[in-house]
């Protein structure tokens, strides 16, 4: 598809079937792949209602600078989206992100600011709220309470599985922000009320990158969690392993969080007897090479299991 830019390539992912994941024969799994998506995650989205909701309000002009907090890929999407525009970036990132997060966000001339890493999303969260009521010169998008964040995935992504899918019965996606279980869950039900919208968050006391556990006390202002007919808890080994599956089994080279979502939809899948579970891979595997993931068997990872964070 021609693009007059790279930001009007954002969008539009395919949604492929992963006939080798599903344990039934009636039960078809479909993935959209967000990482075909500029920067490599469906955070492209989320960034590009942000920013130009903002800027339509007067909110962001020319002489602020962005700053947010994120575990990595909205800050990428921020870097590489605020350089095209002209803005400055700040981004306020776990310091056990892994490398390549931190090296893609200077390749776009973001700014890093580091916060504890032992505190997860959530430390970043505190530090960048600090900062910007410190300085009059910052505007902060903050993903985690912007209505812009859903608002996109309901007009884009939930928009498209529907074009080509158009019976969902189960929707299985990463608790992170609620951006896009909220968006894309609340275009699917007006669609059709009988989908079943599923949060995907890890266990209580994992570092994680880009999902949160509801029980560590921050829950995101744009969650609407009656939205939501189940949640499910994966620990870091199934996702490990489900990640692996999905370059082995159909060939797609997905983060972990990614292989948290195909493991939920597997026992989704094992409780239905016939219907379309669509999942959302939030990213590829680029960012996580160095961790080991795909070369290193479990008791290789050893510490690195628990001290990175990894979805």
């Amino acid at each position: 598809m021609k693009s007059e830019d790279i930001l009007d390539a954002i969008g539009n992912t395919p949604l492929v079937e992963l006939p080798r994941m599903s344990p039934k024969k009636g039960v078809r799994i479909f993935a959209k792949l967000e990482g075909t998506n500029p920067t490599g995650s469906l955070k492209d989205r989320i960034v590009k209602y942000m920013i130009e909701q903002a800027e339509r309000s007067g909110e962001l002009t020319k002489d602020k600078t962005i700053l947010e907090p994120t575990s990595g890929n909205t800050g990428i999407a921020l870097a590489m989206i605020g350089r095209r525009k002209g803005y400055k970036v700040k981004v306020v990132i776990p310091e056990n992100a892994t490398p390549e997060r931190r090296q893609l966000l200077e390749i776009f001339g973001a700014e890093l600011i580091y916060s504890d890493g032992t505190k997860g999303s959530n430390g970043a969260i505190e530090l960048a709220q600090k900062l910007v009521t410190e300085d009059p010169t910052l505007y902060m998008p903050f993903q985690y309470g912007n209505p812009a964040n859903p608002m996109a995935h309901y007009e884009t992504t939930g928009k498209e599985i529907l074009n080509d899918l158009p019976e969902v019965d189960v929707f299985v996606a990463g608790l992170g922000t609620g951006g896009t279980l909220m968006g894309v869950g609340r275009r699917l039900k007006e669609h059709d009320p009988k989908t079943k919208v599923i949060a995907v968050e890890p266990n209580p006391g994992d570092l994680v990158q880009g999902l949160r556990s509801l029980d560590e006390g921050f829950i995101p202002p744009i969650l609407d969690t009656s939205l939501l007919d189940g949640k499910i808890m994966v620990d870091s080994r199934c996702a490990f392993a489900a990640t692996r599956d999905l370059t082995n089994k159909e060939g797609i080279f997905a983060g972990v969080s990614s292989g948290a979502v195909v493991h939920v939809a597997i026992r989704t899948a094992h409780r239905m007897e016939k219907g379309n579970i669509v999942v959302i891979l939030c990213d590829t595997g680029w960012k996580y090479i160095s961790l080991g993931v795909w070369h290193k068997e479990f008791p290789e990872l050893g510490e690195n299991m628990y001290s990175h964070l990894w979805w």
